[in-house]
């Protein structure tokens, strides 16, 4: 029973710890930020027409 408490408290996450000490793990942080940034400017771009649009409609009405 002892043994089974000491490995329910390993806190350590040995994919993240095996991607940092490789240095993989700015490559993870480089393709979430490059994501991000492409979704940030599809939404401003989608924003920017569809604000097109409706001073458009708003003009004929």
């Amino acid at each position: 029973m002892a043994t089974m408490q000491l490995f329910a408290q390993d806190n350590g996450v040995e994919m993240a710890d095996s991607l940092r000490s490789n240095g993989k793990i700015y490559v993870v942080v480089i393709c979430i930020v490059i994501i991000l940034v492409g979704l940030l400017a599809y939404l401003f771009s989608i924003d920017k027409r569809l604000k097109k649009i409706e001073k458009e409609n708003h003009i004929e009405k």
